[in-house]
């Protein structure tokens, strides 16, 4: 695999972002896993310097090849699990320097962090999370979110809107761009012929459309025509067998129609708990960002102020997610 130069942007500072960040590097640069990329990290100097000695991590500095592009407002450093604006503008701060870094020609690709949507907003980012601010740094229009853990792929039609929009949101036009985007990007994944399955919206496929009448008369005929170009895709299949399906592996990725059809079975099998104390022991998989003219990869969890400063965070999606970045930047068209 070819070297590629990835840009890790740091997250919410008061949540789990830096901590898991210095792990990975160590991790990476350890031996345990080998590392093929040239690495830059976006966040505060401060933050991460706090960070390592709270936790008894190696600073950023002590990582031979990685490059810290320092975003810091000045503000005071911010208490683990205690979001803010200040937070929220810091997090800001280290997308913008990482699209940035990206469209100079500097990276190949952008890893996040997980951010808080609240404090983004308290400091004056209206937008519902990663996926849209990207979209707007970037000047794209209709990105698409896949979600993956191993080769059990997720793309969404629709993701953070209310339940009763998503028929209203879920076009023909969006979902061909779903479908199409997803097939093109299991292609650049190493699949020749990509299986897709499109998830009902309504239970049972709308049973003849006694339940309803959207997959029948919408989801269907897009379908067939995405079918008349080349594209293997499969539907509309009811939601409740669909992913056994895949899991099967009868389907190489499943598009999903609205937010927590598709992130439920993804974080079942990708998050492990344990079943005696509760305890979460390992967070696995992999949010990819389809339709931007950048790649972007990222952890499929969120920011876990409840455990941030404790240092019993688990790296591991992280490192899946900068895989996931390798992956696809080696093999840009």
């Amino acid at each position: 695999m070819p070297l590629t130069r990835l840009c890790i942007t740091m997250g919410d500072a008061a949540g789990i972002g830096p901590e898991i960040i210095l792990k990975a590097l160590r991790t990476l640069r350890s031996g345990a896993a080998s590392p093929t990329s040239q690495l830059a990290v976006t966040g505060s100097a401060r933050v991460f310097e706090t960070a390592a000695k709270a936790m008894n991590l190696p600073n950023l500095q002590s990582f031979d090849g990685v490059e810290l592009i320092d975003v810091d407002n000045g503000a005071p450093v911010p208490a683990f699990g205690q979001w803010s604006a200040q937070t929220g503008d810091l997090a800001y701060r280290a997308i913008a320097a990482a699209v940035e870094a990206q469209r100079s020609g500097r990276t190949d690709a952008i890893v996040t962090a997980p951010l808080s949507k609240e404090a983004l907003h308290l400091a004056g980012h209206q937008f519902p999370g990663h996926t849209e601010l990207l979209a707007h740094l970037t000047n794209s229009t209709g990105p698409v979110m896949m979600l993956a853990h191993g080769d059990f792929r997720v793309s969404h039609v629709t993701t953070h809107i209310p339940l009763e929009q998503v028929p209203a949101k879920a076009t023909p036009e969006r979902m061909a761009r779903v479908v199409t985007l997803t097939h093109q990007t299991l292609m650049r994944l190493g699949l020749e012929r990509p299986r897709i399955a499109v998830a009902a919206l309504n239970p049972h496929a709308g049973e003849g459309g006694v339940l309803g009448r959207y997959d029948i008369d919408v989801a269907g005929p897009v379908l067939e025509k995405l079918r008349q170009q080349g594209i293997d895709v499969s539907g509309p299949v009811p939601g409740d067998t669909v992913f056994v399906k895949m899991r099967a592996r009868q389907f190489d990725a499943v598009v999903a129609m609205y937010h927590d059809q598709g992130h439920i079975p993804v974080k079942l099998l990708g998050f492990s708990v344990d079943p005696k104390t509760g305890a979460w022991e390992a967070l696995s998989g992999v949010n990819i960002t389809l339709g931007l003219p950048l790649i972007r990869t990222s952890v499929d969890h969120g920011t876990a102020f409840d455990i941030a400063g404790k240092g019993i965070a688990s790296e591991r999606s992280l490192i899946e997610a900068i895989e996931y970045a390798e992956l696809l930047a080696s093999r840009k068209e």
